[in-house]
């Protein structure tokens, strides 16, 4: 099932982004195959959603006997994702360029904050770190608070594991075309500063003030940011078109013609505070209802454990419950190979004795 369905890929077990990259390309259809430390061996947590739809293998890569085996079993695969630091995989053997002579059509794909090189490369860092040097960290908060970090999701998802996926499924497209492999250097400074395209396309026009919470996108503008509802709960408003705007005006019950000016900025904040005074006279929920079926782009703000519990999301499956792990559901959507989860993530070692068979390993490396 999926896109990637008879596309081998194995992982070298990490936190973060490469385990997130290895579970989209397993959701996509792909066999991923993590190989963790045989001391981790008989651990497991299937709440791991990160890990779900894999195999697992565990191996002491000191073990020169274990590495010989390791690199049979990367001969017979499509691609591999590694996660560490800059020269780790070349101190034990297993670099790009002994793994991509032992495969030829190998798609080695790396994963770390600041990139294979640079002067920084060599260093630790970690989501924050990577974003701060990219502008992104820097665009977003209040104007009087200090920039607020946006979870993990821009360096270590969106700018690195995401990256990655689509860097790893551009070269096995590459590889089917011409039998070649390639590494893949996904940096996370890279990819967060491709996501900030658009804004430093705006920055150069002349379009967005460097600071935060001064433009359309960041908060400052009356109808592009979160409101306190009467229930201590939030609303979300994102009525930039002229269309929605006036459905936004309509549904609130506010006449003021001063808000004809939408694109003033100096009224931003008293047309702010006159919204903020509408909309905490009602409950979120209400509201919602106000909203419902209109153009408005006004939604709740719902938390993790609402989220799932939302009717769109249930009427689309956006998320799904699987042996008592509740997950989002694989995506994107395809409509001819259906994507599914396999399993939950399996104890470490799980797959051992299957893998072994599978690939003609021996069976004495692994014990």
């Amino acid at each position: 099932m999926g896109p990637l369905k008879g596309i081998k890929i194995i992982e070298f077990a990490g936190i973060g982004p490469g385990p997130f990259c290895g579970m989209a390309l397993a959701d996509l259809g792909a066999d991923v195959i993590t190989v963790n430390r045989a001391t981790e061996k008989g651990r497991h947590n299937k709440y791991d959603i990160h890990n779900r739809s894999k195999k697992t293998l565990t191996a002491d890569l000191k073990n020169q006997q274990a590495k010989d085996e390791i690199l049979k079993l990367i001969s017979k695969c499509d691609g591999l994702i590694e996660g560490f630091r800059p020269g780790v995989m070349e101190s034990l053997g297993l670099g790009p360029d002994i793994c991509l002579k032992v495969n030829p059509r190998l798609v080695y794909g790396r994963m770390t904050g600041w990139g294979q090189d640079g002067p920084l490369s060599k260093t630790a860092g970690h989501d924050i770190n990577y974003i701060a040097l990219t502008g992104a960290l820097n665009a977003m908060g209040r104007k009087e608070s200090s920039p607020n970090p946006p979870l993990n999701l821009i360096g270590d998802y969106g700018g690195g594991g995401m990256h990655l996926a689509l860097g790893m499924v551009s070269a096995l497209i590459h590889q089917l075309k011409t039998g070649e492999g390639q590494v893949v250097d996904s940096a996370m400074i890279d990819g967060t500063s491709m996501l900030m395209s658009f804004f430093y396309s705006f920055e150069q026009m002349n379009l967005w003030e460097d600071k935060r919470d001064s433009n359309f996108l960041d908060g400052a503008a009356h109808f592009y940011d979160t409101y306190r509802c009467a229930d201590n709960k939030f609303l979300a408003i994102g009525s930039i078109e002229p269309d929605f705007y006036s459905i936004l005006l309509e549904k609130l019950d506010i006449k003021d013609e001063i808000f004809q000016n939408q694109l003033d900025k100096k009224l931003w904040p008293k047309l702010k505070k006159k919204i903020a005074e509408v909309i905490i006279l009602k409950d979120r929920d209400d509201w919602e209802k106000i909203f419902e079926n209109t153009d408005g782009c006004v939604t709740p703000v719902l938390s993790i454990s609402e989220a799932p519990k939302h009717q769109h999301n249930i009427n689309r499956n956006t998320f799904i419950a699987l042996d008592g792990v509740l997950q989002p559901s694989p995506s994107p959507r395809f409509s001819k190979t259906k994507l599914n989860i396999k399993h939950n993530a399996n104890e470490k070692g799980f797959d051992n004795n299957s893998i072994i068979e599978e690939f003609d390993l021996d069976p004495d490396a692994f014990n």
